[in-house]
């Protein structure tokens, strides 16, 4: 799919709203051709439009009076026509216009996914989801007035002002000033309306942005799990209440701003035909100067034409400076520094060994932080090797795994696959390289097919199958009243824990990954379980490199080699039985775990014990 390209370049020091309306003008550059048909038919409607005041002057004036019959007939057509050609060129330009206003959203919306789905893994971590759901709902869709309908209203009533004042003076240049006398303290108000509605319309999408969140994050499944075993039921909905009362109470602020100033002006310029009816009136009675009755209500019917689109015109300048705070904000994600980059020729494997080496390896998620994460790793996992890495909490251990498919970028050293820098590789062939198995599985709300498509979108029906059977899990598809067909329900709450892991293993297993990261994968499931997920892990990891990050050293100890890592360095390294016989660290970590497994045992012949009794009671 081709993205748009959408002006990348981060905005000057002191961005002023000059260089904003610019930027803004820069996203409608690929519909110009559109747009100048459109603009075309705005101008010309506008024009035609100036005609009927005319002919109706001709009518009281010449064709009336003289009771010219024919004259009369032609007039009137003429106007009937005026009104026709005015609809037709109004439908075709809305038509135009709107595909071009919801091309400009597409792009925006677009581009701004597209910039996310380039971010690191950092920025997600400290950005609430709720927010960049806002940005691309809330913010793009309270820009669609502005972009749909902006260009067309100022060039159709800028065209109607500059129309009517030359007609205006034509008919009477005395009651043209008199007319024209309020405009610049109108334009001069609504300047003053827009800026007011700009600063709120920033309060509204910030206060918008923070429901989104709550909702995101306390109507998920496991939102609502954690409040209602948490009995925070009611004070979730409380804090929502107050969110959203605050969104209110911007609401109706946003909408009377400048209200009251607005409807001064209306009521001035609807004033103003009974002004000019006074001043021709007073004009005739002081000095005798007649205006016939056709010029007269010729003029009104011309003075309203200028006054409706010149409030339309200081309504439009209201809303695109309210436009502007939404248009910053999208700029603000557009522009954000990228930190995973492809390289702009990047290196592309045909076929990927999977030898992984890791070369003096720095890591910090602050770079300007004293104390890093990951110092001075060196290792080396040969093609169809295995590594174990294994620590305390805290040690290091995820982040390690999360270099090798760059999810973050090394701050020292390098992280190599086949000789290669992860960083000079194309993204696509690192990412067909290595596959993830992680804890936290996710899977999407769709059908246990398409999840599994998801890793090859191509795979035929017997080739899912053959990865379900892989992860030992088709047994348990095929029991479903759906099979494949099932929906597996948000994040796969239909499925349990060691279903979901072997789902996961079974869709890693369809992208035939020849590099493994297998990120604590088993360490949530019960010993049962575990054994059941270990089965497929071990037949996903025959004959792939693999790097095994460890909770439970159970599933490890046959690893070509353990690394254990403390505060970010390599405190021991060795097979399973060379680091037993160190007695150190890892030996105190196989202690705890046999510890822990024996109370676990203990636990289970509890309660098979207790259930046997009450079997037999």
């Amino acid at each position: 799919m081709k993205i748009p390209e959408i002006n990348w370049t981060p905005p000057p020091k002191d961005p002023g709203k000059p260089a904003d309306v610019r930027r803004i003008l820069r996203l409608f550059r690929p519909y110009r051709g559109r747009l100048a048909f459109v603009l075309l038919l705005v101008a010309a409607s506008s024009l035609v439009s100036i005609a009927s005041p005319f002919l109706l002057r001709a009518i009281l004036d010449t064709a009336i009076p003289q009771g010219r019959v024919g004259l009369l007939s032609v007039l009137v057509l003429g106007m009937i026509a005026t009104a026709v050609v005015t609809s037709v060129f109004g439908v075709l330009q809305t038509l135009i216009s709107t595909t071009v206003g919801q091309r400009v959203m597409h792009d925006l919306r677009t581009a701004v996914y597209a910039r996310l789905q380039r971010m690191s893994l950092a920025f997600f971590t400290r950005t609430r989801t709720g927010e960049v759901q806002s940005r691309i709902a809330n913010d793009i869709g309270g820009m669609q007035a502005t972009v749909t309908t902006t260009a067309t209203s100022i060039v159709s009533n800028l065209t109607s002002v500059v129309a009517s004042i030359v007609a205006m003076v034509a008919l009477d240049w005395r009651l043209t000033i008199a007319s024209l006398l309020l405009l610049p303290v109108f334009v001069w108000i609504s300047r003053r309306v827009g800026q007011e509605r700009r600063r709120i319309t920033t309060q509204q999408q910030r206060q918008m942005a923070a429901m989104s969140a709550i909702v995101s994050e306390s109507l998920s499944v496991s939102g609502i799990l954690l409040g209602r075993t948490m009995g925070r039921a009611d004070s979730l909905t409380s804090a929502f209440e107050g969110e959203s009362e605050r969104l209110v109470d911007l609401e109706v602020r946003s909408n009377m701003a400048g209200r009251w100033r607005m409807s001064t002006i209306s009521i001035v310029m609807a004033a103003m035909p009974a002004l000019i009816y006074w001043a021709a009136g007073l004009a005739l009675h002081v000095r005798g100067a007649a205006i016939s009755i056709g010029t007269l209500v010729a003029f009104v019917s011309l003075q309203q034409g200028l006054f409706r689109p010149t409030v339309s015109l200081l309504q439009t300048g209201v809303q695109v400076q309210t436009s502007i705070a939404l248009f910053q904000r999208i700029f603000e994600y557009l522009d954000l520094p990228v930190d995973i980059t492809e390289r702009p020729e990047p290196v592309r494997l045909e076929k990927v060994r999977g030898d992984v080496a890791f070369e003096g390896v720095d890591f910090s998620y602050d770079p300007a932080s004293d104390e890093p994460t990951l110092t001075g790793i060196d290792l080396t996992v040969p093609a169809g090797g295995s590594l174990a890495v294994v620590g305390a909490t805290g040690s290091g251990k995820s982040t390690l795994s999360y270099l090798v498919p760059r999810l973050y970028d090394v701050t020292g050293g390098r992280v190599s696959i086949d000789g290669v820098d992860v960083r000079d590789l194309a993204f696509d062939t690192l990412s067909s390289a290595v596959g993830v198995v992680s804890q936290e599985t996710y899977l999407f709300h769709a059908s246990v097919a398409e999840n599994l498509r998801f890793a090859k979108p191509d795979a035929t029906d017997a080739e899912l199958v053959e990865a379900a059977r892989a992860a030992q899990i088709h047994d348990h598809i095929a029991g479903l009243p759906d099979g494949y067909d099932t929906v597996v329900g948000e994040r796969g709450y239909r499925f349990s824990g060691g279903e979901k892991q072997r789902l996961a293993i079974a869709r890693t297993i369809l992208r035939d990954p020849p590099v493994l990261i297998l990120d604590e994968a088993t360490s949530a499931l019960d010993t049962r379980t575990e054994l059941a997920v270990q089965d497929a892990i071990d037949a996903l990891a025959a004959g792939r490199t693999t790097v095994t990050i460890a909770h439970r050293l159970s599933t490890v100890r046959d690893a070509d080699e353990i690394v254990v890592l403390d505060s970010g360095r390599i405190a021991e390294r060795g097979t399973h039985d060379e680091l037993l016989a160190l007695g150190g660290r890892y030996a105190a970590l196989v202690r705890r775990d046999a510890r822990m497994t024996d109370a676990t045992a203990a636990d289970s012949d509890d309660g098979e014990a207790l259930a046997t009794a009450d079997a037999t009671a």
